[in-house]
């Protein structure tokens, strides 16, 4: 029988987390999202409501909706009081395995017996995740797309112990959670990063290499293959650190060169140039991500 999930508990308050929580909190019911940093809590309030306002001036939802979905929600710093309730703990923390297996760690350690713990990872194994526990059987992957309340896709990774009911449990929250779960295997990259990042690489390889500008390979993308976004403001919106980690970590996991990062991407992210959360990447954003220019660099 499949287990009913009544109260969440998202670890990591930054973009994902929030985005996480907020649609938890909205179609669900109580979530508590923690982060050992308050100040991080306190930006993830303000973004809530701020994406809360934005869907009720669009009509997606009505302000009754906004109001309960901040009832539902408590911003704690204080993991043992939020996991004992928990029927499901969602990790949501930066994408690195060492801080993910000390994560996992201590969520097994304080959650209830019956709690199942899911990763929001892109790329890290959940197998391996699920080897610091004493539940592996309990131990999922839910990648959440960037931004959670917009995208629908929910990629659900089974680890090599997950059991089949955990699966079918969590593919019933995320149809709830207004999303659609696709349900893959965990082999390195899963099934969207497998395919994605290589894609984002060659674009860069491409620039790298002279073939054509920024902006070309980018419209060339968007008008020609009908891509909503380039794949160079694709990664700067990702995070340029990130493609570069998820890239090494299908170049480890297969052993293919065709997963090689592209020197250009590893000279940027030594550089700090991480996309738009650093303010450039292969654009500028002087405005927020909608005011972009090509970067001086690539100009």
């Amino acid at each position: 029988m499949n287990q009913e999930i009544k109260n969440i508990a998202v670890v990591g308050a930054g973009t994902m987390g929030n985005g996480i929580a907020h649609v938890a909190a909205l179609f669900n019911g109580p979530v508590s999202l923690v982060d050992v940093n308050q100040s991080q809590l306190d930006c993830a309030r303000e973004t809530i409501i701020k994406n809360l306002d934005r869907q009720v001036k669009k009509e997606i939802i009505q302000t009754d909706d906004k109001e309960k979905t901040l009832k539902n929600l408590k911003f704690t710093t204080s993991l043992d009081d939020s996991l004992s309730s928990a029927d499901l703990v969602i990790e949501a923390a930066t994408e690195d395995l060492a801080t993910k297996e000390k994560i996992f760690v201590e969520l097994d350690k304080h959650s209830a017996q019956h709690t199942i713990l899911a990763t929001n990872t892109s790329s890290i194994s959940i197998t391996q995740l699920a080897t610091v526990t004493q539940r592996p059987s309990q131990v999922i992957g839910m990648h959440f797309m960037n931004p959670v309340p917009v995208m629908k896709l929910v990629e659900i990774i089974n680890g090599y112990a997950t059991d089949s009911e955990v699966t079918k449990t969590i593919q019933i929250l995320s149809e709830k959670l207004q999303k659609v779960p696709l349900v893959v295997n965990d082999y390195p990259g899963f099934v969207s990063n497998r395919i994605l990042m290589p894609m984002i690489n060659e674009a860069i390889y491409t620039l790298f290499e002279g073939v054509s500008g920024v902006r070309e390979i980018d419209q060339i993308m968007q008008l020609g293959m009908a891509h909503p976004m380039g794949p160079l403001k694709l990664a700067d919106f990702i995070g340029l650190d990130v493609c570069l980690s998820i890239l090494k970590v299908l170049h480890d996991g297969c052993g293919n060169p065709k997963y090689a990062p592209c020197p250009l991407l590893v000279n940027m992210v030594a550089a700090q140039k991480l996309g738009v959360k650093s303010g450039g990447g292969f654009y500028d954003y002087k405005e927020g991500s909608k005011s972009e220019t090509v970067s001086q660099q690539f100009a």
